[in-house]
């Protein structure tokens, strides 16, 4: 290790060490990661609980909202088990030596909060004005749904940020990009189209990956075709492999500010049956890790795992592999963060 790249670490480390006595109450040393794992409230990778985003370089979010739904409704609940199941995570990412809370200042900032539920337009809103806060404080969010409605507010609000389009990798059964449903554009299969149409997301640096399943309607596929949106349906991704498949998303994406977002049924239903609208023959928990730790070195802005619905999988199954999903998104993220130190 370079000098330099020993102080920035040595610096790291002191600023973690400052983070953590904020919650010291008996004076003694707090290192959350390294305590019993069934202990303390169960935040997102037994992250410290913030209620501020002073000192923070990655805030991990809830964001409990399902109103977006079209079939299997219970999202809501995902942020809640995730951070159960979450609570096995480690400190050390074994496979890429990312030691994510060596390299940033990582906190649950809890979740946003709803003033009216009850309203897809003011929900959108509430979400939106949550992570305006965020981005202005200069803060990487990593976010937990929800359903995949809330993409929408989350990318609108950091095309504010970023005055440019950005680039997307979404890892998806669906498009996520029909128009309108039941009277309302808000909906989990939107809001992709919401973000190209408003300019936040340049079509032409956006790849899904492992769509797949049957349609009542093709708008979505047109969509994604004229727009030059780069689909790896889920017949070419066994035929071309995982790595590959990563090969290109990094040559689409290329140096572009880009933002990750996971749906947890882009997994097939056999390691994700708990989620609003399974489809069968997806990717394997294993091919979806590989996938994500061969993105290092992206300029990541931020990211979010959705649609995990605890009420459809008592075994928590599901939610555990959320939690690992986000946890190789946060090792991506913390690398990026030190990257800008």
């Amino acid at each position: 290790m370079s000098p330099r790249n020993f102080d920035k670490t040595k610096n790291m480390n002191k600023n973690l060490n400052d983070f953590y006595k904020a919650r010291n109450i008996l004076g003694e040393e707090y290192e959350p990661m390294k305590s019993v794992r069934h202990t303390e409230i169960p935040t997102f990778m037994r992250a410290p609980y913030r209620t501020d985003l002073e000192n923070i370089d990655i805030g991990i979010i809830g964001i409990p909202y399902d109103g977006g739904l079209t079939f299997r409704t219970g999202a809501r609940h995902g942020p809640r088990e995730v951070r159960n199941e979450s609570s096995v995570m480690r400190a050390i990412n074994i496979s890429t030596d990312v030691r994510p809370y060596e390299l940033a200042r990582i906190a649950d900032i809890g979740d946003v909060q709803f003033k009216n539920m009850f309203s897809l337009d003011e929900a959108i809103k509430d979400i939106e004005r949550f992570y305006d806060a965020i981005f202005e404080a200069n803060v990487l969010p990593l976010g937990i749904g929800g359903d995949h409605s809330v993409s929408w507010p989350i990318l609108k609000a950091l095309g504010k940020k970023h005055q440019e389009p950005v680039a997307v990798i979404h890892f998806d059964a669906h498009t996520d990009t029909w128009s309108e449903f039941q009277g309302s554009k808000f909906h989990h299969g939107a809001p992709f189209r919401l973000a190209v149409e408003s300019g936040v997301i340049d079509p032409k640096k956006m790849i899904q990956i492992g769509i797949r399943g049957g349609q009542n309607i093709y708008e979505g596929l047109e969509f994604c075709d004229d727009h030059g949106i780069r689909m790896i349906k889920i017949e070419e991704f066994e035929d071309i492999g995982w790595l590959e498949a990563t090969k290109i998303a990094r040559q689409i994406v290329g140096d572009s500010p880009v933002y990750l977002t996971f749906d947890i049924d882009s997994l097939d239903p056999a390691y994700a049956p708990g989620t609003g609208t399974p489809e069968s023959g997806g990717i394997t928990m294993r091919e979806a890790q590989r996938m994500l730790r061969e993105l290092r070195g992206l300029s990541f802005v931020g990211g979010d795992m959705v649609e995990v619905s605890p009420p459809f999988d008592p075994s928590g199954h599901t939610a555990l592999n959320g939690a690992t999903i986000v946890f190789e998104m946060l090792c991506l993220l913390a690398e990026r963060k030190s990257q800008q130190a």
